[in-house]
């Protein structure tokens, strides 16, 4: 956990507080040594209006690009909050959603901002499959929604 939360911050970010959920779910699950986590949205501080609306037409793609980095992070901190002394994360698979214009065909693009920032935080143990997919609605309007599993590995 201390070299994930030392490389976020080399990289000039901050690991987030877990995220409250927004109904009725926890933010992550362990089984084993798999960790599964909620979809999580581009909340900063439990604030995601700058990253609300159809993709591209309300949100930019940049903004949503942005937005998909914010919720990996997310992602992994909640994830991390489920591990063990003496483990890290191993990302498995991500699972992005983008809340799409249907002329947008772009949602590949949007979700590397995830994908991207996964690997600058956990090296090899960041490459990982995905699904992008566009969406008509996300939860509370939000342009971005992420959901990843994990693995716990000895760090």
């Amino acid at each position: 956990m201390f070299a994930i939360k030392k490389k976020v911050e080399e990289l000039g970010l901050v690991l987030p507080a877990v995220a409250a959920p927004l109904a009725a779910y926890v933010p992550a699950t362990r089984v084993g040594d798999v960790i599964f986590v909620s979809g999580q949205l581009p909340s900063v501080n439990g604030d995601f209006s700058a990253y609300t609306g159809i993709v591209p037409t309300a949100l930019t793609q940049e903004k949503a690009t942005e937005g998909a980095a914010i919720c990996l992070l997310n992602n992994i901190a909640a994830a991390a909050s489920m591990l063990k002394e003496g483990e890290t994360l191993k990302l498995v698979q991500l699972q992005g959603f983008v809340q799409s214009d249907p002329s947008f065909k772009e949602q590949p693009a949007v979700l590397n901002g995830a994908s991207e920032l996964a690997v600058k935080i956990l090296g090899e143990n960041g490459k990982h499959a995905r699904t992008a997919v566009g969406v008509a609605a996300l939860p509370k309007n939000a342009g971005v929604e992420v959901s990843c599993t994990f693995q716990a590995i000895k760090a």
